[in-house]
């Protein structure tokens, strides 16, 4: 009962309200744009339709089949530009206001000020050193929400040309070369590859929040056993893994296996997802 009370103010103090300073965009009218270049918050950014279906994930009972259902995926990460403009309506969540418990010091800690870019920094380069409570809250205040792991996983599989090329041996290299590359959070967002569904920069430029992260490295008999503790590393959650080759997922699971809702790291950003019911792909 502590626990669920706790969640309650958790969801009612990151959820999209007025400030009494500053407007908020729930009537702002939202025109339909093309490119990264045109992103900024109060804009609708960009969403692709992608068609859920049955796979096997890393970690679970061997052959254990999850089902995704439908659901719209914005086409790329959130940029310094959306957020920008996020913190200016929502000043809970500029640099100076934000509650340590929902953001450690690393929380935007590269911008000059509340509403100011570090004079280096890209507008259109994806946003970083934003918590998981950030991520969650700016999703929301656009009728959107942050994508389950599953979810995540189900279209980052995808290259190119096909939805699942998990076990083609170049597509992991790939993803396994950009772990190494130093900086690609810099890099500005839509440059990479536009994979199976018409999604840019899963892979290649930033680490990105899921809305479950931490619920993957359990120690119980389920992955929906949400009671065990969550504060685990690799290590102790391989032995659960149904693909123990697949070392390019392993890396995503151990980091977000290393991190907590307050975190802000320097080269983990994030998108939004939307649901919808019975939509047909254009």
């Amino acid at each position: 009962m502590k626990k669920l009370l706790f969640l309650l103010v958790v969801i009612a103090f990151v959820s999209c309200s007025k400030d009494k300073e500053s407007n908020t965009t729930e009537n702002v009218a939202f025109p339909s744009i093309s490119t990264p270049d045109d992103i900024s918050f109060g804009v609708e950014t960009p969403m692709v339709f992608v068609k859920g279906g049955n796979y096997i994930p890393l970690y679970g009972k061997k052959n254990e089949v999850v089902k995704v259902n439908d659901l719209l995926m914005d086409v790329y990460p959130v940029s310094n530009a959306n957020f920008l403009s996020f913190v200016k309506h929502n000043t809970r969540w500029r640099k100076s206001e934000a509650k340590k418990i929902f953001a450690d010091g690393n929380y935007l800690n590269y911008w000059k000020n509340d509403t100011l870019l570090a004079t280096e920094m890209k507008q259109n380069s994806p946003v970083t050193n934003v918590s998981w409570y950030a991520a969650n809250a700016y999703c929301e205040c656009q009728g959107k929400r942050l994508a389950t792991v599953d979810e995540w996983e189900f279209i980052a599989m995808a290259n190119q040309d096909m939805a699942d090329a998990r076990k083609i041996k170049s597509y992991n290299q790939y993803i396994l070369d950009w772990y190494e590359k130093p900086k690609t959070f810099n890099n500005e967002i839509g440059k990479t590859f536009k994979n199976y569904y018409g999604v840019y920069d899963l892979h290649g430029l930033v680490w990105e929040w899921t809305s479950d992260f931490n619920s993957i490295l359990l120690t119980g008999e389920s992955r929906s056993d949400v009671t065990t503790d969550k504060n685990l590393f690799c290590g102790s959650g391989s032995l659960n893994a149904s693909d123990l080759m697949n070392y390019a997922a392993f890396i995503r699971y151990a980091f977000r296996g290393s991190v907590k809702a307050n975190y802000a790291v320097k080269n983990l950003g994030f998108r939004c997802v939307k649901d919808t019911l019975n939509r047909k792909k254009p």
